[in-house]
């Protein structure tokens, strides 16, 4: 590990792939969202802010960044 790497620090949100547990869409998301997401095609909670990481409640495909 370099001396850069311990200075500079890494972030701790991402966004997210996120398929929906009911129609099988997919949607990205911020990974620390103070919103509620719905999905675009039936309306379900796909993730629902908590005051930090926000509750994921569908599927996490892949991790963007």
């Amino acid at each position: 590990m370099t001396e850069w790497e311990n200075l500079i620090p890494r972030p701790t949100s991402w966004f997210l792939r996120v398929r929906c547990r009911s129609c099988e869409s997919e949607q990205i998301i911020f990974s620390h969202t103070t919103h509620v997401i719905r999905c675009r095609t039936c309306e379900e909670i796909l993730a629902e802010p908590t005051g930090g990481k926000a509750k994921i409640n569908g599927i996490v495909i892949a991790v963007l960044g």
